[in-house]
């Protein structure tokens, strides 16, 4: 039986993980194992390593990789050194990462110098920010890639790599966003003490490659929003450089009952919440993938994910305050149709089905550089 080790750092990448553990842990054939890090154990952020162990998978390792202050490259040098620990004890035949971050980083840098095939998930997407960066440092670390679409296969071409060792399958999010067993609108109302009808989901995270903007353009959007006559549901940033200011800011919003803050939502009851949203705004990947997949107007700020969708209910705006006002008004204009730009939903069984093939086991550690 061969072992697969995930590493999820964040309550993001998890959501994008949750469908494939699913999917291997209930098999016969593989036997799946959670490398718990990142934001997930970080009290700030809402100690979400709690909901990843009442997910119910049976092997589960919590490893702290960082505290208050830590830089980066301080962080991936510290999930280096515990994933290569961990890994030593557990002799996997796969490590999959997801994504941008740091910790994705390091398990492709674990897997690649120990001989361990390393399976990245949503490579060759592009954003406005260092995550950009990582995520192509990932793809170069991996041996095998697991994309969203035919876009991302070719930058994955255009960077070197083999087109036998791309496999399309969708955004794994999509798996539960189309799910019938989501937590009906009430329930997550109920849950997290929501009263108003309707709102707009809320979500903004640092550019790390341009924090000295930072204070004025998240002052310019609590600004606006505090203007607007919109009720807001708020989540906490992620925890990049930068985050603490946007914290700051957005405790001008507390004791104000258009705005409920949260330093972190379960998955799922994240996902009801936008399918019944009125639109997002913010520079979370959400407001360009899940939300047009809804069907539903977002309002995305600044540079964060530039280049990285381009559905027509997207509306790109600065972080100035009167623009904003002014996107926020065009949000409710026209009717919009679902894009499905990310895949259909059933990433898991596109996943899987690969993992069943002796062919991808055999795929050579030495990576080689295809020139085009």
């Amino acid at each position: 039986m061969k072992k697969i080790v995930f590493l999820t750092g964040t309550r993001a990448d998890f959501g994008k993980l949750k469908s494939l553990i699913n999917k291997v842990e209930g098999s016969n054939e593989f036997d799946a194992h959670i490398f718990v890090t990142g934001m997930h154990m970080l009290s700030k952020y809402g100690m979400t390593a709690n909901e990843v162990t009442k997910s119910g998978f049976k092997s589960i390792y919590r490893y702290i990789n960082q505290h208050s202050g830590d830089s980066m490259d301080g962080i991936l040098a510290k999930t280096i050194h515990g994933l290569s620990d961990y890994i030593k004890e557990i002799e996997p035949d796969m490590i999959v990462v997801h994504g941008d971050r740091v910790e994705a980083m390091a398990g492709a840098i674990v897997g690649s110098l120990n001989n361990i095939l390393v399976a990245h998930i949503e490579g060759g997407e592009v954003s406005g920010t260092i995550d950009e960066l990582i995520r192509h440092a990932v793809s170069k670390m991996s041996h095998l890639h697991f994309v969203c679409n035919e876009k991302a296969k070719q930058r994955l071409i255009q960077l070197g790599e083999l087109s036998s060792s791309i496999y399309i399958i969708g955004s794994p999010d999509l798996d539960i966003m189309t799910s019938i067993n989501l937590p009906s609108l009430d329930d997550v109302k109920l849950r997290y003490g929501i009263e108003f009808d309707k709102y707009a989901v809320f979500m903004y995270h640092p550019v790390t490659t341009d924090l000295d903007a930072l204070p004025y353009n998240i002052k310019q959007t609590v600004d606006a929003m505090l203007e607007s006559d919109h009720n807001y549901v708020v989540i906490y940033p992620n925890n990049d450089h930068g985050t603490d200011i946007i914290i700051k800011e957005l405790s001008r919003l507390e004791g104000n009952e258009r705005f409920k803050i949260y330093p972190s939502l379960r998955f799922e009851s994240f996902l009801t919440l936008l399918k019944n949203t009125t639109f997002m705004m913010g520079n979370s990947s959400a407001g360009v993938r899940e939300i047009p997949f809804y069907g539903l107007p977002s309002i995305n700020l600044g540079s964060r994910q530039d280049g990285r969708a381009k559905a027509k209910s997207i509306i790109n705006v600065n972080e100035n305050c009167d623009d904003i006002l002014n996107a926020i008004d065009l949000t409710g204009v026209s009717k919009l149709m679902p894009v499905r730009e990310f895949g259909n939903g059933n990433s898991d069984e596109l996943f899987f089905n690969e993992l069943t093939k002796p062919m991808l086991w055999n795929k050579a550690k030495q990576k080689v550089f295809v020139d085009l």
